[in-house]
């Protein structure tokens, strides 16, 4: 089947960076003091503020998924499937990087060898995290498409 021309926000690189944001925006305070409470030795001790970021991460990866699938659907593409987790994966990206941002201004690690532990836990956290966004963001978007086609009537 032919597919016409997408346009730009529909481009994975494009929607993958503009989708991954939201999600890790949503996010964004509460990795400060998961963080600190990690690698600087301080205490977390708002578990159930925790929980309720997680429903909000929750929630956002739903939504977002939602909306970049119909604007997907909208310009007749119909491969969502690896779009639907890409996109919302791509919040671990935007972790990794906060992480290094982390590394640079928070951290004083002497020696490479803490730096590569640190770096490695926290590419093992991201992809942990992507892999997460990135499942919720295909479910999400899997329910959706059953739910929008099986409301269509064919006569």
């Amino acid at each position: 089947r032919f597919i016409p021309e997408v346009p730009y926000y529909a481009n994975p690189p494009v929607s993958m960076f503009l989708a991954g944001l939201l999600p890790f925006g949503s996010v964004c305070i509460e990795l400060f003091f998961i963080m600190s409470a990690l690698w600087l030795h301080q205490l977390y001790y708002i578990m159930g503020f925790l929980m309720a970021v997680l429903l909000i991460l929750v929630a956002t990866c739903t939504e977002v998924a939602m909306v970049m699938c119909y604007l997907q659907l909208c310009v007749e593409d119909h491969r969502w499937w690896w779009k639907s987790f890409l996109n919302c994966a791509s919040a671990g990206v935007y972790l990794f990087m906060y992480s290094l941002w982390f590394l640079a201004s928070k951290l004083d690690l002497v020696g490479v060898l803490p730096v590569v532990v640190y770096l490695t836990y926290m590419s093992m956290i991201s992809m942990a995290f992507g892999l997460m966004c990135g499942t919720v963001g295909y479910l999400s978007c899997f329910w959706f498409t059953k739910t929008i086609y099986a409301a269509v009537k064919v006569d």
